[in-house]
């Protein structure tokens, strides 16, 4: 057992504002500045421990992104293995973090990257940091697709139903339904009376 590998997980967390933060977080127990990130529970997947950790590190909801790196080292003797993805945070906090965090910081990626206690995270952080918020600016500026709602997609298809029917209608020497009618009567009237007129003479 003591040789048993420590499995881990957590995230490199970004929140958007006027400029893109990463965070940081602080420990109680020894007051050092650490990525967020924390020890998988017995049968946790990996993502899931990371978004569960994240979350109650930070106070914050996470949509979690793209797989980014592990880093390794070894803790009391014993093998650790963290796992980390690219996750973007909502603005705003949704509840209260751990009480083993005392602080969280937002911080741009060169003071994040200073922040941090362990050289090994300085290391990781400054590797993937650059990628991670380019990726975050690249899906932030896309435009959200715009919802039709079905009333407009009906009233869409009626309009473009009464163009082609209005065009077929013009193409065969029909106007509208008003005078439908009485052009299909009219050269039926006009061979009647010629007729007459040959039998009346």
């Amino acid at each position: 057992m003591a040789g048993k590998t420590i499995h881990a997980a957590g995230g490199i967390v970004v929140r958007n504002g006027t400029r893109p933060r990463i965070a940081v977080v602080q420990r109680a127990k020894d007051e050092l500045w650490v990525l967020p990130r924390g020890k998988l529970k017995r049968d946790e997947s990996p993502i899931a421990g990371a978004r569960r950790e994240v979350t109650e590190e930070t106070g914050h909801r996470v949509r979690v992104c793209e797989f980014l790196g592990a880093i390794t080292y070894r803790a009391r003797g014993r093998p650790k293995i963290v796992q980390f993805w690219r996750m973007q945070a909502e603005y705003n906090p949704s509840r209260d973090v751990m009480e083993d965090i005392v602080a969280v910081d937002w911080l741009p990626l060169s003071e994040a990257v200073r922040r941090l206690s362990y050289p090994l995270e300085k290391l990781f952080l400054l590797n993937v940091g650059r990628t991670t918020l380019r990726r975050t600016k690249h899906r932030s500026r896309r435009k959200p697709r715009k919802q039709v709602s079905k009333s407009k997609l009906r009233r869409g298809t009626k309009g473009r139903l009464h163009k082609f029917r209005m065009r077929r209608a013009a193409a065969s020497g029909v106007r509208g339904r008003k005078h439908s009618a009485g052009a299909a009567t009219r050269p039926r009237a006009n061979m009647l009376q010629r007729v007459l007129g040959r039998l009346s003479q």
